[in-house]
């Protein structure tokens, strides 16, 4: 028997259901949501006011690496003093901030204060600075954007790229380690600046449809776009998911989180789920990423989060940690309420082991829920808010937001319609025109299913991207989502994420991207410092894999989820090919595209491949 769940304050699942005469339906939530702020930073000012000692935001930049914490009360002091020099250097929508930098309590300052004075803030992914080599991306997100002032935390850090980059007129502005070429300002010289009227006069102009936001999403083909997020999107969302969530609201909460506030998982979930409730955010330095997830587990440690959010990725690397260390495990579930995952689908394997875990820890079973959203969707369009006992349900429609579901080829298309969506793509407004249906539902691409065809509340299921199935030879649709999560599953000491290949074949191939640790573990002969050629050609690793995926086929032998032939790939994922994001998540048309070869060698009789029997 299973453990029973720790008990926490829930909506009860709900939903109504309008049948379309096209054969779709229109699913809502029965409950109207409720009233909200005209922006953000009106719960900022009532947590001053009502919490003011209570830490809003740390991280680790205090002495020695110690934990440096803002009040709320500090906060929103600071936050005034960079409204006020943001806008004594007459910045506007036009002349925007851009931040380059990782998570950190000065660039969450930065943010807030922009936003404060109706200043629109770009988030840029710090891969386009540090890891990529052309600096693509970077060169064209600035210049659509004209800002009038780009922020990083280190100026050496960042050196290159601010070098590589023309930023015209705009001021650069660093927090420490100035450049040594150009021109640059402390982040310490905003805070020094003595707010007047001026800031509060310009927060009573900004109003829901301000723009708060300009996220870019990285794109399946393509420069990324730029996505507006208004203050009425982002705020009506917060209200929407506490009414589904009433138990955030009870007490303050607290994470422990490292997901990027340039996406919108990590910048508008969690960030404002923080702030909308009076909770405290402890920015994480570490990532699910081989030598960084040691400082994660170090922080867990110390602080015990009452929410814990991840993507897939995140969990499978922390799980090895949780599951061999006793005081981490402790740490990590004594104050836990949820767990909670997004971006991708958690893998049953990932789930029964979470749920062990929390059984030896506390003896109950905490919550493992999960939401459906995009960038455009502010994000959350449907979200669990009740108990269940399996992965890939992503709930029901949150109060104020429309789910249409369209019957295409053999999928339900999702599409959406609420407070929450985007009014359209930063200077793209053909392409914004293209996104809407003539009922105004913004198309997102995705595909869902009833969990329970009989029952609509038992929430949908994920069921992959329109655009990414595709047909073999025979006319037989193959459903991507749901088998790259199985494919992993089958084998995941080998495969650390898999792109699903086969279009117009006789039968399905898959491209592998490792888990070098899990690899490596299989051979241990081999020295540690081994070459990723000779592991991945190991008998041992061979074997394993073969194993998995026979398993898989034995319990999916239709061709539509069989796997007849694998090969490990032994470059990682490119971020300038848009192949996966800074948050770990695979690009499948990306891949495919841009290792057509690899795909030719996968399908190839003149071996390179594994074939599986």
């Amino acid at each position: 028997m299973a453990a029973p769940f720790k008990i926490i304050s829930m909506a009860s699942p709900e939903v109504e259901v309008e049948n379309l005469s096209n054969g779709g339906v229109i699913l809502r939530s029965p409950r109207p949501i409720g009233d909200y702020p005209d922006s953000q930073n009106a719960w900022l000012i009532n947590w001053a006011a009502d919490t003011p000692e209570a830490t809003f935001v740390a991280d680790r930049t205090g002495p020695n690496g110690d934990w440096r914490h803002v009040t709320y009360k500090d906060f929103l002091a600071q936050v005034k003093s960079i409204g006020q020099a943001l806008l004594d250097r007459g910045l506007s929508v036009d002349r925007p901030v851009a931040i380059l930098s990782d998570n950190a309590v000065d660039n969450a300052l930065l943010l807030f204060g922009a936003m404060h004075v109706g200043i629109p803030v770009v988030p840029i992914s710090p891969a386009y600075s540090l890891m990529s080599q052309d600096f693509g991306k970077l060169k064209y997100i600035l210049g659509m954007i004209s800002p009038g002032l780009v922020y990083v935390a280190d100026g050496e850090k960042f050196g290159n790229a601010l070098k590589a980059i023309d930023i015209g007129k705009a001021e650069i502005v660093v927090s420490s380690n100035p450049p040594k070429v150009g021109k640059a300002t402390l982040f310490a010289d905003l805070l020094a600046t003595e707010p007047t009227v001026d800031v509060d006069q310009a927060y009573a102009k900004v109003g829901p449809d301000t723009i708060a936001k300009i996220l870019f999403t990285s794109g399946s083909t393509g420069q990324p776009k730029g996505v507006i997020n208004t203050q009425r999107m982002l705020c009506s969302n917060q209200q929407a998911m506490a009414q589904c969530w009433p138990f955030i609201g009870e007490k303050p909460p607290v994470a422990v989180d490292w997901l990027p506030w340039n996406h919108t998982f990590g910048g508008n979930y969690v960030l404002n789920m923080i702030l909308r409730n009076g909770g405290t955010l402890y920015v994480d330095g570490g990532k699910p990423a081989p030598g960084i997830i040691e400082q994660t587990v170090a922080n867990l440690k110390e602080i015990s989060p009452t929410i814990y959010y991840n993507v897939p990725r995140g969990f499978d690397m922390l799980l090895p940690y949780l599951e061999n260390d006793a005081e981490l495990r402790d740490s990590f579930f004594k104050n836990l309420d949820v767990i909670f995952y997004a971006a991708a689908a958690l893998t049953q394997t990932a789930w029964e082991r979470l749920e062990a875990l929390s059984e030896q820890a506390i003896g109950q079973r905490v919550m493992m829920l999960s939401g459906w959203g995009a960038t455009e969707t502010a994000p959350d369009n449907t979200i669990v808010y009740w108990p269940i006992e399996k992965a890939g349900v992503i709930g029901l429609p949150i109060p104020g937001t429309e789910i249409k579901l369209i019957p295409n080829e053999d999928k339900l298309e999702v599409r959406v319609r609420g407070p929450n969506i985007m009014p359209g793509y930063w200077k793209h407004e053909e392409l914004t025109k293209e996104v809407f249906d003539e009922d105004g539902f913004y198309c997102i691409g995705d595909a869902a299913r009833y969990e329970d065809p009989l029952d609509a509340s038992k929430g949908i299921v994920f069921d992959g991207r329109v655009s990414e199935n595709f047909k073999l030879s025979t006319g037989t649709w193959v459903s991507v989502g749901n088998l790259r999560t199985a494919v992993v599953a089958a084998a995941d000491n080998v495969i650390q994420d898999a792109v699903i290949a086969g279009h117009d074949r006789d039968a399905i191939g898959i491209l592998i991207f490792p888990n070098i640790a899990g690899c490596r573990a299989l051979c241990p002969e081999l020295a540690e410092d081994a070459p990723l050629d000779e592991v991945i050609e190991h008998a041992n690793v061979h074997q394993a894999l073969i194993e998995g995926l026979q398993a898989h086929n034995v319990n999916n032998p239709g061709s539509s989820t069989r796997i007849t032939r694998a090969l490990i790939m032994t470059e990682p994922p490119n971020i300038d090919a848009n192949e996966i994001t800074d948050k770990g998540y695979m690009n499948q048309l990306a891949v495919l595209s841009r290792r057509a070869g690899m795909v030719e060698i996968l399908f190839a009789d003149t071996g390179g491949n594994i074939v599986i029997d």
